[in-house]
């Protein structure tokens, strides 16, 4: 070794740290680009996941409602998921994430629509750390678009088109965006110590709150509760349409939870996301199961309504947290989900709120059971702030919905006519119907 070294020219010797030096900032410079890189595509192979849940909300919707409102539920959904893509540009992205888009030198602040890196990442500085902006804003729009998906079903069959279209503009633009910043924005909640990985409050919850405010100020359906106060069943048009979207709704949710990692960029992430999918995929058929058995022995038969609605109630309850638990507590919780719904969806018939999806039992109910049991299985939640960050959530959100959707019946009309809703709102709002060729529904 000493002869050897005896061979090497001074020069050489001095330039050897200076190679090592070179070689572990280039291995560095190479690592930070795999994170990038795999982060984005997460980001990106997440979202359209995520986008397909679009797909299992109209399926769901369009089987649930009566074959003479199943055109309108199409035309809600495409046209919700386009406005909250607009809005989440327009205004959401950066008032949910304020750190670039908003300024606030006075009183009022200055809107920013989201811009993207320029082609090639040609003469800019990146954060090599994290993930490009438009994987990072097309991931974040789903869910905001989900947010407004779980209003579309409560309120069916009697709400107006364009008066719920400007709800959304409004939900997708301003509401979830600011309430989803004080979590997910680094604002107050997160300061707090609130923890919802997913959103079973920031995306859920709040839809579900939002859908309780609509379902209030239109009041139920007609012919939902006779005159004696009892409830008279609706059937859907198409139980296999339904259970078509519960499992579109089941895919996607993979990429809802398993997207929410926010990182790929080491085998502990990659190993990370392998268990928030095994996690979200036992706590749905735990949930499914559950309320499965629980009402074939409440009423002597399995309703399928109920098991596709415990499945997606499972899913919810396992969104704040889908990494924490093991495969076990994933099933508990999972399982509690199903129960909450086969429990909650009397429940509101006896309040006399016309649900007409049960998403309100599902995605707010649910939704709290998930984020209250957040602190079972993560060490840094705790049961009381889990509570206040869901309660100011949720009064944020129902308060300001229930004021737009008064204001929207006040002003242009919030509901059909009597005799519109009777005849269907396909041809009352469209002027076309989904089956054309069948009878009304």
């Amino acid at each position: 070794m000493n002869l050897m070294k005896s061979l090497i020219p001074a020069a050489a010797l001095v330039a050897l740290p200076q190679m090592g030096l070179a070689q572990e900032a280039a291995a560095g410079e190479t690592a930070q680009h795999t994170q990038y890189i795999l982060t984005t595509l997460l980001f990106l192979m997440g979202g359209f996941l995520v986008f397909w849940m679009a797909a299992g909300f109209a399926m769901l919707e369009a089987g649930l409602v009566r074959s003479k409102n199943v055109a309108m539920q199409l035309v809600k959904n495409m046209g919700l998921f386009s406005f909250a893509a607009i809005m989440y540009w327009l205004v959401g992205f950066n008032l949910m994430y304020p750190g670039d888009g908003w300024m606030i030198p006075g009183v009022l602040g200055a809107i920013a629509p989201t811009s993207l890196e320029p082609v090639g990442l040609a003469g800019v500085e990146t954060d090599l750390s994290y993930a490009s902006v438009g994987s990072d804003f097309f991931f974040q729009l789903m869910f905001c678009a989900t947010t407004a998906s779980i209003v579309s079903g409560t309120v069916a069959e009697r709400i107006k088109l364009w008066p719920f279209f400007i709800f959304v503009i409004v939900l997708t633009g301003i509401i979830y965006p600011i309430e989803a910043s004080w979590q997910w924005g680094g604002g107050w909640l997160s300061e707090m110590g609130f923890s919802d990985f997913a959103g079973s409050t920031l995306v859920h919850a709040a839809g579900g709150f939002a859908a309780l405010a609509g379902a209030i100020v239109l009041g139920p359906r007609i012919g939902k509760y006779n005159k004696d106060g009892k409830v008279v069943p609706i059937p859907g048009s198409n139980l296999a349409l339904a259970t078509l979207g519960t499992f579109i709704l089941w895919l996607g949710w993979f990429g809802f939870n398993g997207g929410s990692q926010l990182a790929m960029g080491t085998i502990g992430d990659v190993a990370d996301v392998s268990r928030i999918f095994a996690n979200t995929n036992m706590a749905a058929a735990a949930g499914a199961v559950a309320a499965l058995i629980l009402t074939q022995v409440m009423y002597g038969k399995v309703d399928l309504t109920m098991v596709l609605n415990g499945a997606l109630a499972g899913l919810v309850s396992i969104t704040a947290e889908p990494l924490a638990p093991s495969l076990f507590q994933a099933l508990i919780i999972g399982a509690v989900g199903g129960v909450i719904v086969v429990f909650t969806v009397p429940m509101l018939d006896r309040m006399k709120i016309d649900d007409v999806v049960g998403a309100i039992p599902v995605h707010l109910i649910a939704g709290f059971w998930g984020t209250f049991i957040v602190a079972w299985t993560n060490g840094d939640a705790n049961f009381v702030t889990q509570i206040i960050g869901f309660a100011a959530i949720g009064i944020f959100v129902f308060v300001v919905s229930f004021i737009l959707f008064s204001i929207l019946k006040a002003t242009v009309g919030l509901r059909v006519g009597e005799e519109e809703e009777i005849n269907g709102l396909d041809m009352g709002e469209l002027g076309m119907e989904a089956y054309p060729e069948f009878s009304k529904g």
